[in-house]
């Protein structure tokens, strides 16, 4: 199990995390009602458009970090954090500070991957 201080040091990280990605969901939200414009020009329309469309695609991928990062403090909360929901081994500080909201070791986490690349190909 890891130190107490360790855990603490990493709920700090997560909720730091968390923060930023609600903070920029807000202004996401914000901007997207403040730009309700009607373009004359069909091209920067299109343009506008595409934009929008490319933002809400990375705010959805934010939306996953945020539950990823909820997750990894409720880990935290019942004591499973940091420790590889596949093997049940220890997950190395090393692979947490780099990934903070990792549920894999890294041998479970290359293993996972390798297989993915066999499927896919």
């Amino acid at each position: 199990m890891m130190e107490k201080e360790k855990l603490e040091y990493f709920r700090q990280i997560l909720n730091q995390r968390l923060q930023a990605l609600l903070e920029e969901a807000g202004k996401t939200v914000d901007d997207m009602n403040k730009a309700k414009v009607r373009f004359p020009d069909p091209t920067d329309g299109a343009t506008a458009e595409f934009d929008r469309d490319f933002l809400l695609r990375i705010r959805d991928r934010e939306r996953k970090l945020i539950k990823k990062v909820q997750e990894a403090l409720e880990r935290i909360d019942n004591g499973t954090y940091g420790i590889c929901e596949s093997c049940g081994g220890r997950i190395s500080e090393k692979r947490l500070m780099a990934r903070p909201v990792t549920t894999l070791c890294i041998k479970c986490k290359t293993k996972q991957e390798e297989e993915e690349k066999r499927l896919g190909e």
